[in-house]
């Protein structure tokens, strides 16, 4: 095969991987990791959850935040992103490696809750991406019977989100039966599942941390970048 092969392909953005790119040495600290949760609810399985998978990722090194969805405007209802709550989630998803979305399933899907954070967090901000290439996990709860509908939709949206969402996911059935009195998950096959997915989360952060913008540097993007170049510099003054 030859460069006549492929004429569509421009040279000059074309370029091939480059194993030095991807296999860097990294000697920062722990992963910063942001939690949201699906549920307002006094008794939120969503959020008990997400508390306990934030207990792991402490234990595995990684500092953890969380933001509050109380207070959080609907999207397009006559609020910008000026809103103090929108500002906060904005600031937490700028801040953050990678992320965890634990969402109740309600008739049969994510929560509103859920959606509106999501919703809120812009594809690109002052010409930053800010969720583009960092680590994403999935979990739910149900009421009932076990299902992945919620945690297929998270992954939609995450894939959407330009997220790199990690393989193993989460999904507690009967969730008022898997934690105690006190809010803790009870030890159960669940939560060693809980377990596994927090220490993929963990690896893939570690693993992607240095390298995330070439991993999703596209060539569509750099003819776009290219071609508003050629036209600036050729551009008469």
């Amino acid at each position: 095969m030859t460069v006549n092969d492929t004429p569509h392909i421009l040279d000059d953005v074309f370029h091939p991987a480059d194993p030095d790119h991807l296999f860097t040495k990294d000697t920062s600290s722990g992963v910063k990791i942001l939690l949201l949760y699906g549920s307002l609810r006094e008794v939120s399985y969503s959020r008990l959850m997400a508390e306990e998978a934030a207990r792991i990722l402490n234990r595995l090194g990684a500092e953890t935040r969380f933001f509050n969805p109380s207070g959080l405007p609907l999207p397009d209802d006559g609020v910008d992103a000026d809103h103090p709550k929108v500002q906060e989630l904005r600031e937490l998803v700028g801040w953050c490696e990678g992320m965890v979305w634990s969402s109740p399933e309600r008739h049969g899907a994510m929560t509103g809750i859920m959606k509106s954070q999501i919703d809120w967090i812009p594809l690109s901000l002052g010409g930053v991406r800010p969720t583009q290439g960092k680590t994403l996990a999935v979990m739910q709860v149900s009421g009932g019977s076990q299902s992945f509908n919620t945690v297929n939709q998270l992954r939609i949206l995450g894939r959407w989100m330009r997220l790199l969402t990690i393989p193993n996911q989460s999904s507690v059935a009967k969730a008022w039966s898997e934690f105690d009195d006190n809010g803790r998950m009870k030890p159960s096959p669940f939560y060693n599942r809980l377990v596994d997915v927090m220490e993929e989360l963990v690896k893939f952060t570690l693993l992607t941390r240095t390298n995330k913008d070439y991993l999703v540097d596209r060539y569509s993007e750099r003819v776009e970048s290219h071609a508003a170049l050629s036209k600036r510099v050729n551009t008469p003054e």
